[in-house]
């Protein structure tokens, strides 16, 4: 497991300086993060720490410091990372994860802590993780809309559906059964696999043999690609729509010619080109856009990487708040960022415009989501 400290100068100071933890607390703002930089969730881990080199080391003043910790992918070691947060770090804030698993878990120990908590995958937020957690991504609802509509509007009657064999698959299929279906779509079949599965032929076979109309395919990273190829490599020729979770360059790497005309939901960071000069996602988006391009190449563009840059701007709209009331290091000023959070509205970043609620812990509207398709190797809007 390896620790990345990513602070300003003071806040390394303060470091080299444990007899005076006080002092510390009162100066900086501790922020944990636990994401999936290994195994087979680190596409979507990787995106994630790396746009953490574009993010401010200080917000309203004040130096962040900011601990991050690799969890590959797994809930207990995600849970462990949360736990030292908490105990050892005694950080002001908690992120991840990557995955929805370990996000859940680490969802679990904020509330349980009294920490704001801001979670980098899509995941349940039930009432009990409903006070201290919000989500950075879209949630499953706003993004499957968009694809059940395409799919509406194009006819398709049945549907098969193949994905994870855990919570993030869990929510796609429960999301299809309750908007899709009422569409008036049919189920065709349904297949599931693991995340570390190296072959899904199986399943597919299934798949083709049912033959529907359109297969929805609810999986992430690089992991999406697997099916989408075996399905193209064994002969089906319906549209196939991809999930969020697997907008990325490296998607299209993967997959190579398989991935033509695939359809896929995905957040504004990933075309923020082609939106209109008013929308507010625009501005955020292409500065994160051109930082993480800049460094590490052409399109290389990850809409994981606006999950942690969001984050951030969204901290720097509420930190500033929470600051004229309590200080950095003390439950009153963890209240503090709980409940800026519920009072600025319309923060605009490159994945949406978030407006928490007590009952929304999304905070996102359909400004959140695109359709894109994929021509000649390219993303490009969908129509």
């Amino acid at each position: 497991m390896k620790r990345f400290y990513l602070t300003a100068a003071i806040a390394a100071v303060a470091l080299a300086l444990p007899a005076l933890p006080a002092l510390a607390q009162a100066n900086e703002i501790t922020i944990g993060i636990t994401t999936t930089t290994t195994g087979p969730g680190a596409a979507l881990g990787i995106p994630e720490r790396n746009a953490l080199e574009f993010v401010p080391k200080e917000i309203g003043g004040v130096p962040l410091k900011v601990i991050v910790l690799d969890d590959g992918g797994d809930p207990t070691t995600a849970t462990t990372n949360a736990r030292r947060f908490v105990t050892e770090s005694k950080a002001d804030i908690i992120m991840g994860s990557a995955l929805t698993p370990p996000t859940i878990a680490v969802s679990n120990v904020a509330n349980e802590a009294g920490i704001p908590h801001f979670g980098l995958a899509p995941f349940p937020i039930t009432p009990e993780r409903m006070k201290w957690s919000v989500a950075m991504p879209q949630p499953i609802p706003i993004m499957g809309k968009v694809l059940y509509e395409h799919m509406k509007s194009h006819n398709v009657k049945t549907v098969g559906y193949i994905g994870y064999s855990d919570s993030y698959g869990d929510l796609w299929f429960n999301d299809f059964k309750a908007q899709g279906v009422s569409m008036g779509m049919t189920l065709a079949d349904e297949e599931r696999f693991a995340r570390p599965d190296t072959s899904v032929t199986g399943q597919v076979l299934k798949l083709v043999a049912a033959n529907p109309d359109a297969i929805l395919i609810g999986a992430s990273g690089t992991a999406a690609a697997l099916p989408q190829t075996e399905l193209r490599e064994r002969g089906y020729q319906g549209l196939i729509y991809q999930t969020h979770g697997a907008a990325s360059m490296d998607f299209i790497r993967i997959a190579g010619k398989a991935a033509e005309g695939v359809l896929m939901a995905s957040g504004p960071v990933m075309d923020p080109e082609d939106q209109p000069d008013e929308a507010a996602t625009k501005k955020p988006g292409l500065a994160l856009n051109r930082a993480y391009e800049g460094k590490y190449g052409p399109n290389s563009r990850s809409q994981f990487a606006g999950h942690s840059y969001d984050a951030f701007e969204i901290l720097k709209r509420v930190i500033p708040v929470a600051l004229k009331t309590a200080k950095p290091g003390t439950p009153e000023f963890r209240e503090a960022i709980r409940q800026a959070l519920l009072s600025e509205r319309e923060i605009a970043a490159s994945q949406g415009v978030y407006n928490f609620t007590e009952k929304d812990r999304y905070g996102l509207d359909d400004r959140s989501r695109i359709l894109l398709t994929v021509k000649d190797g390219k993303y490009t809007l969908a129509k």
